[in-house]
């Protein structure tokens, strides 16, 4: 059962927490625990069957990517649900809600605050700071709608990029394990990466943009503010995270063919 909330009418107003608020507080909560527990087991059993993962640090990468494909394997198949049974979600993305909404924009609230953790911990250098600001941008944006009900619609939007980053992290997974660039598998990979980076990155982000542009005067300030700066950060990371799959998987594999194709 959908619900739909008024409008704001002060867009400079901060919609305090009410006490529908706590179920929001208890979902995040509940799914920090989950991917919590989902680590360690990872964890364990990577230590007791896996004889290929010696390197403490390349542990740690299969045990975080794979955590991050169940994440976006969950979140993908519950937006698309939430799209398909509410398409006013996409009409009003203010005020509409329903609690699976609602429920998966709080449950990847919950996965981000336990990656944050899982990184500050284990992975803590220059190289992993870009991502742990782009999580934090995003996890105090969807503290908005976890805990006010609001803009649930645009986060979801949002969140259709987890069915890129099915293929992205499992493209991550086969290159942990080595498996030829070559093979029919990995380019498949590849190009189902590519393709959907282009359409829920690239596409969903510009579409967003707009939206946030068009609909300022209907959004709080704080959440126009915070929205603008996780677009920003996020277009940034996109722009070269795009690059670094292009070149690794395309032009690179472009450049060897030809040098083979020559010395022959």
């Amino acid at each position: 059962m959908e619900t739909s909330r008024e409008q704001y009418v002060d867009r400079d107003e901060w919609p305090l927490p009410d006490s529908t608020a706590a179920t929001g507080i208890i979902i995040t909560t509940v799914s920090f625990l989950f991917f919590q527990i989902a680590a360690f087991i990872v964890d364990r059993c990577l230590k007791t069957s896996s004889s290929f993962l010696n390197n403490p640090k390349l542990h740690w990468r299969w045990k975080n990517v794979f955590i991050s494909l169940t994440h976006a394997a969950i979140v993908s198949v519950c937006c698309l649900i939430c799209f398909c049974l509410t398409p006013k979600l996409t009409a009003d993305m203010i005020s509409t809600h329903t609690p699976l909404s609602h429920g998966t924009v709080a449950l990847s609230a919950g996965y981000f605050l336990h990656d944050i953790v899982d990184m500050v911990v284990n992975d803590w250098s220059r190289k992993s700071l870009e991502l742990l600001i782009h999580h934090v941008v995003i996890l105090i944006a969807f503290s908005f709608p976890v805990l006010t009900y609001k803009s649930v619609g645009y986060m979801l939007v949002a969140l259709l990029v987890e069915i890129n980053s099915i293929f992205l992290h499992f493209r991550q997974l086969l290159t942990i394990h080595k498996v030829d660039k070559k093979s029919s598998l990995y380019r498949l990979t590849s190009l189902l990466n590519l393709g959907t980076f282009i359409i829920f990155r690239i596409a969903a982000l510009c579409w967003m943009t707009r939206w946030i542009v068009i609909n300022k005067a209907q959004v709080p300030f704080f959440f126009y503010v915070l929205a603008n700066i996780g677009l920003t950060t996020t277009t940034v990371m996109n722009i070269i995270l795009f690059y670094r799959c292009l070149k690794s998987d395309f032009i690179c594999h472009a450049n060897t063919s030809t040098t083979n194709v020559k010395l022959e």
